[in-house]
């Protein structure tokens, strides 16, 4: 039997959803909006074929010091297990819930990241992790989708709200950077950083304030460089990687290699060089550029494409929402699964200084691909209830 729903002056008539796939949903599928139905399967695409270039990218690192190839798709697969999980919890709830949620998670967080420069797990120069029995928790990611709700909170009331809860909050932020910054990780809290900036812009705030911010940014980023000798060294190596190639320039010049390698159509799935034993921390940092070598210049423009497309579908829920919290979310998760994606592939082809943002869904690490997907199912209960047929007390009449 048919469902005849009446949209926007329009008939569309879809087949009933079936009832065991219904109590899985948060709405029948046949009203989700076009763009719910499109984000849902790209983002499965994504997390999949993520997991399968990690396999690639991992076997062999993974046989010679953990004695099994598959050691990281494995633990990979568990967290993926339990980020479908929270996407689903991000669906299937309402998005006032997690603005209510994102004040005191983003206080919780901000404790968390403080903690890492007191009992933190140092690794490489840098304290980003708090170990938790087995597990190392690194809250300046885990932070990241939180802090696109509470600027949304902040940013859509930005007008009516007193000078006290812009300071507080704002104190709050700032408080976030700078603690982020002296781990040291310049390049997670530039990324905040612009984020927090594109939301304040998308909510119309004035332009001289954004500018004074910007400047105020741009300044303290210089002074992190200026302070940290190994951020300055990736500025310089970045600049002319072979002036120092079996120093500070042997990631980038391996990296552009793995890239160059790849021609035209790659050198095929798992059947990479570079990975063996050249390319540094290329199942996190660099997994990029041995995608690049086995799927070739083809393969790097398909993914230009999907994430191209990922941007076009946030943009359309962005300008779909009624609601400015709706609307700032949307913008907001839509720049990191997108914008951190363009910065590490720009940092693996040598378009920017060497950083340490993963790519989302595709390196390995468990609190990148929480993030990422619960990032990606707040960007799908945008699109169902900017489409006017799920939100909390208005119902679609077919749904009462």
């Amino acid at each position: 039997m048919n469902r005849t729903i009446w949209r926007n002056r329009s008939v569309i008539k879809t087949p009933t959803t079936r009832p065991d796939l219904q109590r899985l949903l948060p709405l029948p599928w046949n009203l989700w909006p076009a763009e719910a139905r499109l984000l849902l399967p790209l983002i499965a695409f994504w997390s999949l074929a993520g997991l399968l270039m990690l396999g690639s990218a991992s076997w062999w690192v993974a046989s010679r010091e953990m004695g099994d190839g598959a050691f990281y798709v494995k633990r990979q697969l568990i967290w993926l297990v339990a980020s479908w999980a929270l996407l689903w919890v991000a669906i299937s709830t309402n998005i006032r819930s997690w603005l209510k949620l994102a004040g005191p998670c983003l206080l919780i967080g901000l404790v968390m990241v403080g903690l890492t420069l007191v009992i933190g797990n140092t690794v490489n120069g840098s304290s980003r992790w708090l170990v938790v029995g087995s597990l190392q928790v690194q809250p300046s990611e885990l932070i990241k989708p939180f802090v696109i709700l509470q600027s949304a909170n902040l940013f859509a009331q930005w007008k009516r709200i007193t000078f006290d809860q812009k300071f507080f909050w704002l104190t709050i932020f700032a408080s976030l950077l700078l603690l982020i910054l002296k781990q040291p990780n310049l390049s997670t809290a530039s990324l905040i950083g612009i984020l927090i900036w594109l939301i304040a812009l998308s909510a119309g705030v004035r332009l001289l304030t954004l500018a004074s911010t910007a400047f105020t940014g741009s300044l303290l980023g210089t002074a992190s460089i200026l302070i940290n000798d190994y951020q300055r060294m990736r500025v310089v190596s970045f600049l002319n990687p072979w002036q120092d190639p079996q120093g500070n320039g042997y990631q980038l010049i391996q990296s552009l290699m793995a890239i160059g390698s790849g021609g035209l159509w790659g050198q095929g799935y798992g059947l990479s060089t570079q990975k063996l034993q050249y390319l540094p921390i290329q199942s996190t940092d660099f997994i990029y550029a041995v995608f690049a070598e086995e799927f070739g210049f083809i393969g790097s423009f398909m993914l230009l494409l999907f994430l191209l497309l990922i941007a076009f579908i946030g943009l359309r829920v962005a300008l779909t929402c009624t609601n400015n919290q709706l609307k700032l979310v949307a913008i907001g998760c839509s720049t990191i699964l997108v914008g951190q994606s363009i910065m590490n592939l720009a940092v693996a082809s040598g378009v920017m200084p060497t950083t340490g943002l993963p790519l989302p869904m595709v390196s390995y690490g468990g609190n990148s691909l929480l993030s990422s997907l619960l990032l990606g199912g707040l960007l799908i209960r945008c699109a169902l209830e900017s489409s006017g047929t799920i939100n909390g007390s208005k119902l679609h009449p077919k749904q009462k």
